[in-house]
């Protein structure tokens, strides 16, 4: 079958790992069924793997690709759920289980005719969101949503800041949280995506670093250590920074612990979210009318123009590949 894959890496030159070709149709475990993919979209995680991080050298190739829109066996619209917890993990919330993985990291990912999941992680996708609208939700979409509303326990009338506007996470999360009733304030470097931010319903943005009109209840952060300054000062007493990523880089020169134990600021990981989320995402989009914002949409065949084009961070929202 037709597929994306990582065949080597390179922490300097990603791409140079990166085939477009055949692999061999999926295997299918016990428990386990087959989804024909529609669309599906790119991920850092995608560009990580193609550095070496994440994916371990035995487990090459490997077809790339987390997220996937697309038909079951009986022809049903479905969404990929992308955590793959341990077959005997009995803890609720596949999320914290130790041994749970990614599809891409220890199975074959999405980026194919067609992928393998567990049947537990097939989700209905309604009849309003388009193949590659419901592609953009598994991975980013459900990482905001969990950050915002699980992690973070935001609710209307609540004031958020989202770090680094542009990116898939940070554009979901600004959506996700003006559906919801919150105070939206993102920052970016780039001035034409500060106007989008606006565009997708931030009620203010602001240059990188810039001091904010008000301190918030919750940061969204996904940059790390260009923006964890900025962030911890613009949080109230016992605010919270919620983390799922670190793109700038993990290293910290200061962790600002004084201020954090000073004003008993919360700093909280996250990571992806539940099945539970991701149909609960679903109903909110359904329910709201919001949609993901998608940067551009190309066959799978031209995979290598989108993943040139988030290594150069040219990106504003998700980047899809149809089949």
């Amino acid at each position: 079958m037709f597929a994306v894959y990582a065949e080597s890496f390179s922490p300097e030159d990603p791409l140079s790992g990166l085939v477009v070709g055949e692999r061999p149709d999926p295997e299918v475990p016990d428990g386990w069924t087959t989804v024909t993919v529609k669309a599906a979209s790119l991920n850092h995680h995608d560009l990580w793997s193609l550095q070496g991080v994440g994916l371990k050298q035995e487990a090459l190739p490997m077809i790339l690709g987390c997220d996937a829109a697309g038909l079951d066996e009986d022809g049903n619209e479905v969404v990929v759920h992308a955590v793959v917890s341990d077959p005997g993990f009995t803890g609720g919330d596949e999320t914290v289980d130790p041994k749970r993985s990614l599809l891409s990291e220890r199975y074959q990912g999405t980026f194919a005719d067609k992928v393998a999941v567990p049947r537990r992680n097939v989700v209905a996708k309604p009849a309003g969101l388009s193949f590659e609208e419901a592609a953009c939700l598994p991975t980013a979409w459900l990482t905001a949503y969990r950050m915002l509303f699980t992690q973070g326990a935001l609710k209307a009338g609540d004031s958020v800041l989202v770090q680094g506007a542009g990116g898939g996470v940070a554009t979901a999360a600004i959506t996700l949280a003006r559906a919801a009733g919150l105070k939206v304030y993102a920052t970016s470097r780039d001035e034409a995506k500060r106007e989008r931010a606006l565009e997708l319903g931030a009620h203010e943005t602001f240059a990188s670093g810039e001091r904010l009109p008000a301190k918030v209840d919750a940061v969204i952060e996904t940059v790390g250590r260009a923006t964890w300054e900025h962030s911890v000062r613009s949080l109230k007493p016992g605010g919270a920074i919620v983390i799922s990523g670190t793109t700038s880089g993990p290293k910290l020169d200061d962790a600002m612990l004084t201020h954090i134990f000073f004003l008993q600021l919360r700093v909280i990981g996250s990571t992806m979210g539940t099945r539970g989320e991701l149909a609960s995402l679903v109903s909110l989009l359904e329910a709201s009318g919001r949609r993901p914002l998608i940067d551009r949409t190309l066959p799978m065949e031209k995979a290598r123009d989108g993943f040139a084009a988030m290594h150069q961070g040219d990106v504003f929202g998700k980047i899809v590949f149809t089949r």
